[in-house]
């Protein structure tokens, strides 16, 4: 699974501090993403299907066509501006609360 940011709106430059995108994959697995076409730095947000945050990506490298590797099996990456997770705190192992995650509301 590809960074798919360019399809909702290519020329995007700018992210409002409370949106993101998040990416189901439907099953756990090993995913890589990047950053091809996102103009903006962006924090990747692995999650297990159980939502506990597997690792985070901090401020990935915009235009990149590095893979960004998940670490292991997940159930979704969730992306955000980047600097979000460090702002708010967010670190591996918090729980994420999502109707798609086990035991999620």
């Amino acid at each position: 699974m590809r960074n798919l940011w360019w399809v909702i709106d290519y020329n995007r430059q700018s992210l409002d501090a409370d949106a993101g995108m998040l990416f189901d994959f439907q099953t756990d697995q090993t995913v890589d993403m990047w950053m091809k076409n996102t103009y903006i730095p962006l924090d990747m947000i692995f999650i297990r299907k159980d939502g506990r945050i597997l690792r985070i990506a901090e401020s990935t490298e915009p235009l990149s066509e590095r893979l960004v590797p998940s670490g292991g099996p997940v159930l979704a990456v969730l992306e955000v501006i980047g600097g979000t997770a460090k702002k708010l705190g967010i670190a591996a192992g918090d729980r994420v609360s999502y109707p798609i995650f086990s035991g999620g509301k």
